[in-house]
């Protein structure tokens, strides 16, 4: 097959130098690196322990967003199957460490033939589900080889995908054909989908099974639960800035200092989620707000003594509490729009919070909803960002509006992780 044999000549190389070359430079590539080190055989040991089972399905996922679209359907299978979760980032390592319902886990290796037949002979999986778009060729091209079905389930492609582009799209089709069964998260990526497909593939639309996550965790967050020391001396309104990178926090704080500048404005508490709250990623945080003037606490700095009336900006340095503390919001702005796409906005939305970002939203078909329903609103830039906040912040009737708004468009989206599992349960039979 030509595609396989260029992907496997050029393709996986490049991705392999490319992988080590960026390793000088990023730690977060370099952990990657060092978590795939005998992965091999570290999930056979694993599995060597695990319980038996007549069905294994394995789950491959990139990072958390991903994993969250995959658990409502790993927990309504795990008493019946064994349970195989493999990613890609460092970022969701944690988080399936601590997950219970998994027999075996660990980083996907390095896409190659001989990678994808090692896993396919230690896993053993009567089924490959594949969430959002981290679709690997080799392993799909080999798990077809042994007759595995695959699945891909929340499936994205958004238009300005490079698997859409006129060069591209052939070697898309020699890796999709052999997928039995498309699940897409809206009639748009299914029509996307359908191009790089032969036509006889199977495109279900079964919408995206985090809205299911989400609404179940903002369902179990209790009204009035103090999440940190010291919360209830806030005297003032809440911005909350989630999952943050660098280029967020500049626009962000600029956007606060104009807020706190401007006549007649209010001065709210901002509470500052980074996205990877690492020690080196606090420090700079740390310089920039001594540099502006701010007051600001560590999380880890609160006591029950603690209080909060003067502090300007409390900085979230453990990880596991945005879902959380976007219930104690007034206005919530979501990061990663900034840096280079748009984090999950459905949380905030869930809580009925008004949501701000910024430009870069084409990789996320729920904050494009978001904001053509008016629940949400881009910011391209602190001055844009300032002038918003202090409306919503003069108008509590629109503040609920908007987050009244956000709720309802989650809710029009459940029952995705079920219409998906009527698609999912007949490959376990």
């Amino acid at each position: 097959m030509i595609w396989e044999s260029l992907y496997n000549a050029i393709g996986v190389p490049a991705l392999s130098v490319g992988f080590h070359a960026a390793a000088k430079f990023d730690s977060k590539v370099r952990e990657g690196i060092a978590g795939r080190c005998d992965v091999l055989r570290k999930l056979k040991s694993q599995l060597n322990l695990a319980r038996q089972s007549d069905h294994t399905v394995w789950f491959h996922f990139t990072s958390v967003g991903e994993f969250e679209q995959a658990k409502p359907l790993i927990e309504a299978i795990k008493d019946d199957s064994r349970i195989v979760l493999t990613y890609f980032s460092p970022s969701v390592q944690a988080d399936v460490a601590r997950y219970s319902y998994c027999d075996a886990s660990g980083y996907l290796p390095l896409d190659t033939r001989n990678n994808a037949r090692a896993l396919l002979q230690i896993i053993k999986p009567t089924l490959l589900v594949f969430s959002k778009f981290d679709i690997w060729p080799n392993l799909v091209w080999s798990a077809a080889r042994q007759k595995v079905p695959i699945i891909l389930i929340a499936g994205t492609l958004h238009a300005k995908s490079k698997r859409m582009s006129y060069l591209v799209r052939p070697f898309s089709r020699s890796v999709h054909r052999h997928i039995a069964l498309h699940c897409a998260i809206s009639e748009p990526d299914a029509e996307r989908f359908r191009q790089i497909c032969p036509p006889n593939a199977r495109i279900e639309v079964t919408g995206d099974t985090r809205f299911d996550r989400v609404y179940q965790r903002a369902a179990a967050v209790e009204a009035g639960t103090e999440l940190f020391p010291g919360q209830s001396t806030l005297n003032r309104q809440v911005l909350i800035a989630g999952s943050t990178y660098s280029e967020d926090e500049r626009v962000v704080l600029e956007a606060y200092k104009l807020l706190q500048q401007a006549p007649s404005q209010f001065r709210p508490h901002l509470i500052l989620v980074p996205h990877e709250p690492t020690e080196n990623r606090i420090r700079q945080i740390r310089e920039i707000l001594n540099l502006r003037g701010f007051s600001y606490l560590r999380l880890s700095d609160l006591t029950k003594a603690t209080d909060l009336r003067n502090t300007d900006v409390i900085i979230i340095d453990t990880v596991g509490l945005l879902a959380k503390l976007y219930s104690i919001g007034d206005v919530v702005f979501v990061g990663g729009s900034f840096h280079g796409s748009v984090h999950n906005v459905m949380e905030p939305a869930a809580m009925a919070k008004p949501i701000l970002f910024g430009p870069t939203v084409h990789n996320a078909y729920e904050a494009n909803v978001l904001r053509d329903e008016e629940a949400a609103q881009v910011v391209n830039n602190a001055t844009e960002m300032a002038s918003v906040l202090g409306d919503l912040f003069n108008d509590p009737i629109e503040r609920e509006r908007r987050g009244l708004i956000g709720r309802r468009v989650i809710e029009e989206n459940l029952g995705a992780a079920e219409r998906t599992l009527d698609h999912l349960r007949p490959y376990l039979k």
